[in-house]
């Protein structure tokens, strides 16, 4: 049986244009890059020239926030995709912007970008909401996929890190968004109940330090390391099989994330 290679490459650009602006679509050019997910764009569509919007050899699609300058996710792709499905359902985290899907044949790839709870109590609370309905679309997908032996992706920032390897000070960080308790069991119950994989842990299961993908700007912390690992690309079993090495860039910064890259060996259909 024939195989090939697909690269999927996932980056929250902490805004669109700066990171366009840090040489992030030059970057992206020498990737070989199948597609690409992007989150917080923190522009609306017509804000992005034809250089953001279609990279030399990518058609784009983009879900934009209502809400300028913030959120925002897209998916880069080297043919137009068959169906693009806009948001989940949920009229309050659609507005933001959070959740797009791309299908290609029996392939779907999503760029997701889940709420950070860190500003403010109101945030948590909103962000326990997503996860509350989110949960519903990730029971939903998990059985598509199971009915039509459809592989999904789910590629982004989840705003969470889900244990103790997966950042640098887990013990002072147990009260704060991002790695609180019930963040973390709502994240194993997708793994646990739901059948998702975390492509990264399967790849490498105890990588610690050069799996993290996003560093505060205060302080210190990208010279010194002090990261988290709350970029994933989590997928159904089949296609987690399927994948072979894992790559987090870390020679260039683009955003406060950096991009993370998986390739998958599949059969050609």
């Amino acid at each position: 049986m024939l195989k090939h290679m697909l690269r999927i490459l996932s980056l929250n650009l902490n805004g669109i244009r700066s990171a366009a602006s840090k040489g992030f679509f030059d970057w992206l050019a020498a990737q070989q890059a199948d597609f690409v997910c992007v989150q917080e764009l923190k522009a609306q569509l017509g804000d992005l020239t034809p250089a953001l919007r279609e990279p030399t050899g990518f058609v784009g699609c983009f879900h934009a926030a209502e809400k300028k300058g913030y959120s925002g996710v897209g998916i880069y792709s080297r043919r137009t995709p068959d169906r693009i499905v806009e948001g989940f359902g949920n009229p309050e985290f659609d507005a933001e912007g959070r959740y797009l899907q791309a299908d290609f044949g029996k392939l779907s790839v999503v760029s997701l970008y889940l709420p950070s709870g860190s500003s403010s109590d109101e945030r948590q609370h909103a962000k326990f909401r997503f996860l509350d309905q989110f949960r519903r679309q990730l029971e939903r997908l998990a059985s598509e996929a199971r009915q039509g032996a459809r592989e999904i992706l789910l590629c982004g920032d989840w705003n969470i890190a889900h244990r103790e390897i997966d950042l640098k000070n887990w013990k002072s960080n147990q009260k704060n968004s991002g790695f609180l308790p019930e963040e973390r069991a709502w994240l194993s119950a997708v793994f646990d109940e739901l059948g998702w994989v975390d492509v990264h842990r399967r790849l490498l299961p105890e990588a610690t330090g050069e799996a993290y993908t996003w560093w505060s700007n205060r302080g210190q912390a990208w010279a010194k390391n002090v990261g988290w690992r709350i970029d994933y690309q989590i997928a159904t079993p089949g296609l987690a099989a399927a994948a072979r090495r894992v790559m987090v860039y870390k020679d260039q910064r683009f955003s406060d994330h950096a991009p993370l890259t998986v390739d998958y060996e599949l059969a050609r259909a």
